[in-house]
């Protein structure tokens, strides 16, 4: 249990009518902590940020922000597009779990691709992509750690050796959504 209910709980015991050697030790040990209570209950889970949350746009809820993902620049119709999303935290980019949603759409002709998100809340996210020629969802790389599939992310961003950094990939969404062009590099 945490901060108030377990407070909460211990105050029960301790008015119930068979409190015993237990409620009486407990009594010595709760009263000195009633004046931190209110302190107790802004730190209660109670009272933390809802987390973030994301599906396809399809199965959001009405009136919540949307995330429309338009990739261009595949080389072929071969495969999928997979199209991950990433929530603020910096930490959790391009990590293993660290994705809100996943979406693999098909490639259209002419090399095109979209994706659609319906997020929880406006805030910060984040776009990777990869072009699954080979339909084996992992994103392939060579012996020496090149890609052997096309990329890309939010903002057009290019790492210099290797993955951009989350700042350089980030972008706001407000309540009304928005639209996210993506250029795949091979």
């Amino acid at each position: 249990m945490q901060g108030l209910e377990y407070l909460s709980e211990r105050w029960k015991l301790l008015a119930s009518p068979a409190v015993g050697d237990e409620g009486r030790r407990a009594t010595m040990v709760l009263l000195p902590l009633l004046p931190l209570l209110p302190l107790l209950a802004l730190a209660s889970p109670a009272g933390a940020a809802t987390p973030v949350t994301a599906t396809a746009c399809a199965a959001g809820p009405a009136g919540a922000p949307q995330i429309q993902v338009r990739v261009h620049g595949a080389r072929s119709t071969q495969g999928n597009m997979t199209v991950t999303l990433y929530g603020s935290d910096p930490a959790r980019f391009l990590a293993s779990g660290g994705k809100l949603a996943r979406q693999r759409v098909p490639v259209q002709p002419g090399g095109k691709a979209e994706a659609c998100f319906s997020v929880s809340a406006p805030g910060i996210y984040a776009v990777a992509i990869y072009h699954d020629e080979n339909n084996d969802h992992d994103f392939n790389l060579s012996v020496i750690g090149m890609p052997q599939e096309g990329y890309g992310f939010s903002n057009d961003a290019q790492g210099r050796f290797g993955a951009p950094s989350f700042e350089a990939v980030r972008f706001r969404v407000e309540q009304a959504g928005g639209v996210v062009p993506v250029l795949l590099r091979y």
